[in-house]
């Protein structure tokens, strides 16, 4: 990932409700959810949830895919990975001391 994608997508998540769009898709993957369901479980106007994943979209953090009457969301996991990597890119200057209680932290939450 490049640092502008990098800028796009960190301003993208640098806003409560589209902080919490994000969190909940991630937990539902790779099911995804549908727009009214996701608009009800985080209390959001439809109207506004929609600014919102364009928003998120356009930063390549979410995709949509039409289902029926539906339009689904799911959380683009591959760019969300790239974007951590990016940010763990240089870390600790390569001293395992530092990152690999970080790196072990990870591995539970994968648990």
């Amino acid at each position: 990932m490049e640092s502008e994608e990098a800028l796009l997508a960190l301003a993208a998540l640098a806003q409560a409700t589209r902080l919490d769009v994000v969190r909940c898709l991630v937990r539902s993957a790779p099911d995804g959810i549908a727009a009214g369901a996701l608009a009800e479980r985080l209390a959001v106007p439809a109207n506004t949830l929609s600014s919102h994943l364009n928003i998120l979209a356009h930063a390549g953090l979410v995709r949509s895919e039409r289902t029926g009457r539906s339009i689904v969301y799911r959380a683009s996991l591959d760019r969300l990975r790239g974007l951590i990597l990016f940010l763990l890119e240089d870390c600790c200057a390569g001293r395992s001391d530092l990152c690999d209680p970080l790196l072990a932290e990870l591995a539970v939450c994968r648990a």
